[in-house]
């Protein structure tokens, strides 16, 4: 029996019978962890997976249903942490995902260098000179802005966990991008493909999904762009099979 708070749900992930526990006090997942999940390589029948910034677990959870092998989750926030954990225990997972409350600049001396075969990270988003403006809620705060890690720190964490040639995924906002590259580079991962997200077709893009390889050869592939909503306002036919299947 797993506990639910009085001011928590529980909600659906997509059109899954996985079942994750939220509330409106802290950080919710959104489209852009979604698409992560979706995005990243996965090896179907062995490998292991870690998931930086996991938050509530939805990263995780979603590729549970993509893999055999074992996922890892790193969340610093132990109201998150907690919600994650009852999150696994709830779909009947935790032989299969294995959840960790703490920081992730320690996470090479809590896990070893090199264990895993795929690190995704969705870090936040906002640099801290931009911290002025962060939500005033802590929780929020955390998610949104770096506050306790680094875009930098994010990229040198996940390459000194994952083996070598194997997968570094991310998603960020484009006005990063070149930094995000060039960090890729000085940490030896090598961006290999690369997708922008648009809210709407002729909308600047609002996301980018990115994926490299750990000491792999040049050669970037930029895919087709995801287009969230039509001009009715719901989600495009793409989208919709992105995420739903």
């Amino acid at each position: 029996m797993v506990d639910i708070g009085p001011e928590e749900r529980i909600d659906f992930i997509l059109d899954t019978d996985l079942k994750i526990i939220q509330s409106k006090d802290v950080f919710s997942f959104s489209l852009d962890a979604v698409l992560l999940a979706k995005f990243v390589y996965v090896p179907i029948q062995k490998g292991g997976m870690m998931d930086l910034c996991t938050g509530n677990g939805v990263i995780p959870l979603i590729l549970s249903k993509r893999t055999k092998g074992p996922i890892y989750g790193i969340e610093i926030q132990p109201r998150l942490y907690d919600m994650a954990r009852r999150s696994v225990a709830l779909n009947h997972l935790e032989k299969r995902i294995t959840l960790h409350c703490g920081d992730i600049l320690d996470a090479v001396k809590t896990f070893g260098a090199g264990m895993f075969n795929v690190v995704t990270c969705n870090p936040p988003y906002f640099t801290r000179e931009q911290a002025h403006i962060k939500n005033p809620n802590p929780h929020y705060a955390i998610a949104r802005h770096e506050l306790h890690m680094t875009l930098e720190d994010a990229i040198r964490v996940s390459s000194q966990l994952v083996r070598q040639k194997g997968k570094v995924a991310f998603v960020h906002r484009p006005e990063r991008l070149a930094e995000i590259l060039t960090l890729m580079e000085t940490y030896r991962i090598a961006p290999k493909r690369l997708q922008f997200v648009h809210p709407r077709s002729g909308e600047p893009a609002n996301m980018l999904l990115i994926e490299g390889v750990k000491d792999g050869r040049k050669g970037l592939k930029v895919l087709n762009p995801i287009f969230v909503y039509n001009d009715h306002g719901d989600y495009t036919k793409e989208l919709k099979q992105l995420t739903y299947g």
